[in-house]
């Protein structure tokens, strides 16, 4: 699945040694853990990560292809992504879509290719239609301060939000003004870069530090002249570089616990968002590769292990191969490979 970060091509998973990753377009935690030397800046990162594009790319980038699938019983448009889309806003919006019942955002039905202002307008109306019922000043005035904080952060919808993780809670985000869309539209944001309670020297050394202030403790423990700061910060470094994919299996069990079963979601890995659902107690996420946009039989992919090895599913969950992969020829799976 394409990542919207840059560094990482499109048909390759984030390397358990990736130390000298570039910073991403998707947010605050990034893939290997890089760790700068003295004499960085906070966190070690340019305050403003570059997001300079060739203008055939920035073309390109600002046109989006619809892929048209039948969810519950309707034709739901779903869009999809080229190497570097704006996944936080096709996160939301993929939502939006799928929850059309509740959220009355469609498409017309012959639209093939849809742009980002489009996009764009779609979200202003939805997050507008929020506002509450209750002519009480107080809540009108609360309302009108979050659109406007709203209206601030929309457009880095389409380059990429700053989200900083906190290692405790598959829920647990640092605040930031960026959040507030997901709050005013409902949508929960999740993540599975949790640390292992049967570890209590990394818990010791993690804490409750979101990543941004563990990169910071580890080069401030690596130039301490007491040993056991040190070696609490070679333990958390260790941390980062062993869970380079984002996601731990303590984080796995408990974000399928945390997630209620038909919910939808943005998961947040490798500064990439995604739509997920829970269905029958296992989790998925939507397909938004451009690649499959011809693949009817290709909606979810499963996310069930740390190590990126999924299965493809159609939009009712049932076991599909995945195009040009072994077995895609093959007869259709008998019922128990199905269950």
């Amino acid at each position: 699945q394409p990542a919207c970060a840059p560094h990482l091509p499109a048909d390759e998973h984030p390397r358990e040694n990736a130390r000298e990753e570039q910073p991403a377009e998707g947010g605050g935690s990034l893939p290997g853990a890089p760790v700068p030397g003295p004499g960085a800046g906070a966190v070690g990162l340019p305050a403003e990560p570059p997001r300079a594009r060739t203008p055939s790319r920035e073309a390109e980038a600002d046109f989006y292809c619809v892929k048209w699938i039948t969810w519950k019983g309707e034709r739901t448009p779903v869009i999809t992504q080229s190497e570097n889309g704006p996944c936080p806003l096709l996160a939301i919006m993929n939502i939006l879509f799928l929850q059309w019942k509740a959220s009355g955002v469609k498409l017309p039905p012959q639209k093939e290719v849809i742009t980002a202002e489009e996009l764009m307008a779609h979200l202003g109306d939805c997050i507008l239609s929020t506002q509450p019922r209750e002519p009480s000043e107080g809540l009108q005035l609360n309302f009108q301060q979050n659109i406007n904080d709203t209206m601030t952060v929309l457009p880095k919808l389409s380059t990429g939000l700053d989200v900083n993780v906190r290692f405790t809670g598959v829920s647990d985000f640092e605040y930031t003004p960026e959040c507030i869309v997901f709050d005013l539209l409902n949508v929960p944001l999740y993540h599975g870069w949790l640390v292992d309670p049967q570890s209590p020297e990394v818990v010791q050394a993690v804490g409750k530090l979101s990543y941004n202030q563990l990169v910071e403790k580890i080069i401030t423990c690596k130039q301490a002249s007491d040993s056991s700061l040190v070696s609490e910060g070679l333990v958390a470094e260790q941390f980062l570089e062993s869970t380079a994919s984002q996601l731990t299996y303590h984080g796995l069990c408990e974000l399928t616990a945390a997630v209620r079963e038909g919910e939808l979601s943005v998961f947040f890995r490798n500064n990439h968002f995604s739509t997920m659902i829970k269905h029958k107690g296992h989790l998925y996420l939507l397909v938004t590769d451009q690649g499959f946009l011809q693949e009817e039989r290709v909606v979810w992919e499963s996310l069930h292990n740390v190590d990126g090895d999924s299965c493809f599913c159609d939009t009712d969950f049932h076991l599909s191969h995945a195009p040009g992969k072994e077995g895609a020829t093959a007869a259709p799976p008998d019922h128990r490979l199905q269950q």
